[in-house]
């Protein structure tokens, strides 16, 4: 995997991510994911198409999900990931995925992106076949995000 690729989803996802929360992310040491690759409870996966194909995972825990979803919308408690919150980080998505996109046009690669899907639940597995994925750790104080970037080859 081309590391402009990866330099643009990084640089994507923590600036969306620090522009609404005040606890400032991090990236962590990224590492190459075998499959079948766990996930945390949180799962929001939006798919890559155009000059590169593959798919984007962003990966969090219940409690992470309701503090990131708890600014995503100004600072409105969130105690349950309900269909407000669900929307929120799907936008999370959207917006860290748009900025990538933009980024790479910007570098000359043309991208779309798919609609997010969310998933909630335990012992959820992903499976990207045929794509070798890199696992990026944004880190902050609240807790880590798990963001998947799977390039089809």
């Amino acid at each position: 995997m081309r590391v402009e690729y990866i330099n643009a989803f990084i640089k994507a996802s923590t600036e969306v991510l620090n522009n609404f929360v005040s606890d400032k992310f991090t990236v962590g040491k990224p590492f190459i994911r075998n499959n079948p690759f766990p996930t945390k409870e949180i799962v929001i996966i939006l798919g890559i198409t155009g000059d590169i194909k593959g798919q984007a995972v962003f990966s969090l825990t219940e409690e992470i999900a309701k503090k990131v979803a708890s600014a995503m919308m100004m600072g409105m408690p969130v105690e349950e990931i309900d269909e407000m919150a669900k929307s929120a980080l799907s936008e999370l998505g959207n917006m860290i995925m748009g900025n990538s996109a933009t980024l790479l046009f910007n570098a000359g690669m043309k991208i779309d992106i798919t609609p997010p899907s969310l998933v909630k639940g335990t012992a959820i597995e992903i499976t990207s076949a045929g794509m070798e994925t890199i696992c990026v750790p944004l880190v902050s104080t609240l807790g880590e995000i798990e963001f998947d970037i799977g390039i089809k080859k």
